[in-house]
């Protein structure tokens, strides 16, 4: 048996709470095809690099705001703890608990997770509101060009002092 059969017999591994979470973002992308093809919303034939980078850019932003940013500790706070303060405001959290608990903690405290949340959220307000989906997804492009700059000004400054 290997390590990773292991955690699956052990427990570990909160299989049920995944499965969970994989069913209710299944049937939310479900329910949003369902009624926006009832309300006759006309989904883009294609989408231009322009925009598929505001989106790519925004759901990378909106997934390390969600997941490890300090001002949103509030939401991640019943599914994980506090390991260490991270740079620029940025937090470690790790999950707790168990089961569906764990599996939230999980998807939370990951930005690779909670970022097919987010791109999902972003992609159905482009569907349904493209310029309100395009406003928002430039100012998350906004913030990560900002955060860039920070972290260029923050290296200079180092640089020059010596």
């Amino acid at each position: 048996m290997t390590a990773r059969e292991s955690d699956y017999d052990e427990g570990e591994t909160p299989l049920g709470g995944y499965a969970a979470l994989a069913t209710t973002f299944a049937t939310g992308v479900g329910l949003f095809a369902a009624v926006a093809r009832r309300r006759g919303v006309r989904l883009p034939d294609t989408v231009p690099p322009w925009d598929l980078f505001l989106l790519a850019t925004a759901t990378f932003k909106g997934s390390r705001l969600l997941s490890k940013d300090k001002i949103t500790s509030f939401l991640r706070a019943p599914f994980t703890r506090r390991e260490r303060a991270a740079e620029a405001g940025e937090v470690m959290d790790a999950p707790r608990g168990n089961g569906a608990r764990r599996a939230v903690g999980d998807l939370v405290s990951c930005p690779f997770c909670t970022s097919a949340w987010v791109a999902a959220g972003l992609v159905g307000t482009y569907a349904c509101a493209p310029r309100a989906a395009r406003l928002l997804c430039a100012g998350l492009t906004a913030v990560t060009a900002a955060d860039w700059l920070q972290y260029a000004w923050s290296r200079t400054e180092q640089s020059a002092q010596g």
